[in-house]
């Protein structure tokens, strides 16, 4: 009877081959969720660990995310401040600024000249009633220069500076800029922060899916035995468990996903009243569709991962006696 079975599937066309593979690929991973379903307190307790074990650092990526989109109108606020020398004219001055507006990396120009120098200083030092005996205005005109967004990292404004101070009129130019450059290496080494452990929780992710599913096996030792001695192919065998990994990180991930929003739904208005005291109406950014899916797929081949490790070890060392 087994003869025939093997001959009329050999007979089959390509295509009804490739169905079959397929059906029998999702009976199988069917099959896998009642598995899970038989077990439920293990199961559940495992995709929750599993689910705060991805969160972590889905909230960093999160947390870095949102660090971005605060700190961008401030890497966006790189100013440059030319000082004029002494002695020129407006319109040497206004022949300047004319010059300074078709750079390619300038954004906006403003002139600041020496009376509304002086005047602002007044306003701003204290020393008003001070610098009212002084016989002249010491104070230098002032072209303000703020660069376009792409020329405003450290790096570009810098070179932009160099630039503008080859022109004959600028006495000097001063770019403050040493509090984005620890701004930037902050976000930098947050990066590096979720990277490492990132990278840690993944491994503890392969490690408990692994486990898990080495107790699955071991429970099932005396079934395996029989479907080895009826001639199952270790592929056959293994393939029940890769789904369960699967569905494992699966789940874990959707978990992870509903954990992140909730704990950004907590803090979106604590974090609203914070910035709106210095003027900011950012709101924070949940994980995008693109980033659940990113999630699930990763925590989908960590699942499988970590069920092929424990398959493929323990699997070997189970023989019919």
């Amino acid at each position: 009877m087994s003869n025939k079975v093997k001959i009329t599937a050999s007979k089959l066309p390509f295509t009804g081959r490739l169905v079959m593979f397929f059906v029998r690929h999702i009976q199988q991973a069917m099959a896998s969720i009642g598995e899970l379903w038989r077990n439920p307190v293990s199961s559940v307790m495992t995709m929750a660990v599993l689910g705060v074990s991805l969160s972590l650092p889905a909230a960093l990526q999160v947390l870095v995310k949102n660090a971005e989109n605060i700190t961008q109108s401030w890497n966006n606020a790189a100013e440059i401040s030319l000082f004029i020398n002494e002695g020129r004219s407006e319109q040497s001055i206004q022949s300047l600024i004319s010059r300074i507006n078709v750079y390619s990396e300038v954004d906006v120009v403003h002139y600041i000249n020496r009376d509304q120098a002086l005047e602002e200083f007044q306003r701003l030092s204290g020393f008003g009633e001070a610098l009212s005996y002084l016989d002249s205005n010491p104070l230098p005109a002032v072209v303000v220069v703020t660069p376009l967004a792409r020329h405003s990292s450290p790096e570009g404004a810098r070179k932009l500076l160099d630039k503008l101070e080859r022109e004959p009129e600028v006495s000097f130019g001063r770019l403050d800029i040493e509090w984005l450059e620890r701004l930037q290496a902050m976000v930098r080494l947050i990066e590096r922060t979720v990277l490492a452990i990132a990278a840690l929780l993944v491994l503890a992710v392969v490690l408990v899916i692994g486990n898990t599913i080495r107790l699955a096996i071991m429970n099932r030792r005396t079934e395996i035995e029989v479907m080895k001695l009826v001639g199952a192919t270790e592929a056959f065998i293994q393939r029940p468990f890769l789904y369960t990994g699967i569905w494992y990180g699966v789940i874990g991930g959707v978990l992870a996903w509903i954990i992140i929003n909730l704990l950004v739904w907590y803090l979106d208005s604590a974090l609203a009243e914070l910035l709106g005291l210095y003027g900011s109406q950012l709101q924070i950014q949940a994980l995008s569709m693109a980033e659940l899916v990113k999630l699930v797929l990763l925590a989908s081949f960590l699942g499988w991962l970590g069920s092929y490790l424990s398959v493929r070890q323990h699997l070997r060392a189970i023989e019919p006696s």
